[in-house]
């Protein structure tokens, strides 16, 4: 009987050697998990801290593009006040005048125009050689073919068909930075001077 009690206790032994080698195992397996967890952790704050920078960097220029746009919105109802401005201005007129491309295709026109160069809202972007006119020997292409080479204006009365005296200026249509883009034709009715 003490041998057998011998033998288990030496089984006893060996198991409970078997569950401490087993325990410092799990022991370090846990530290290590331990160790990527809070290496994860680390790695985790580092990118919240990023994402908290790269937020306030976004609602900064959030900001700045409010700001941006709301100027914008304030020019674009400006440009709309003075574009309508001019269209009134423009329909309202009694001078003819058309604007022409640097290809010397129609722009834009007055209504007066319509009565001398017989054009319609449809003739924008036609070029003025397709165009009659009410003129007497005028040849309207070739004095905006000039102005456009020499930019020189030409100022001179011209007579119309229906017996209509008008004061014609052909002149270099100029943007804001002085760059030519084709030219003006006006025409001043000036039969009652004659």
């Amino acid at each position: 009987m003490i041998a057998q009690l011998e033998g288990e206790l030496k089984s006893l032994k060996s198991e409970y050697q078997l569950t401490i080698s087993e325990y410092e195992t799990s022991g370090e397996e846990l530290k290590a998990a331990n160790e990527e967890i809070l290496s994860i952790n680390e790695e985790l704050q580092s990118t919240n801290e990023e994402l908290e920078t790269s937020k306030e960097e976004i609602q900064s220029v959030n900001e700045e593009l409010n700001t941006v746009n709301s100027e914008l919105n304030s020019k674009i109802e400006e440009l709309s006040g003075v574009n309508n401005d001019l269209l009134n201005f423009v329909n309202s007129s009694e001078v003819a005048t058309v604007f022409l491309d640097s290809e010397l295709r129609i722009k834009r026109f007055t209504p007066a125009a319509a009565a001398i160069l017989n054009v319609i809202a449809a003739d924008v972007g036609r070029p003025l050689a397709h165009l009659t006119h009410t003129l007497n020997d005028q040849d309207l292409v070739a004095q905006a073919r000039q102005v456009i080479k020499t930019l020189v204006p030409i100022k001179k009365e011209v007579r119309g068909k229906n017996d209509r005296w008008y004061m014609m200026t052909c002149i270099p249509y100029r943007t804001a930075e002085n760059k030519i883009e084709g030219v003006i034709l006006t025409f001043i009715d000036v039969t009652a001077f004659k």
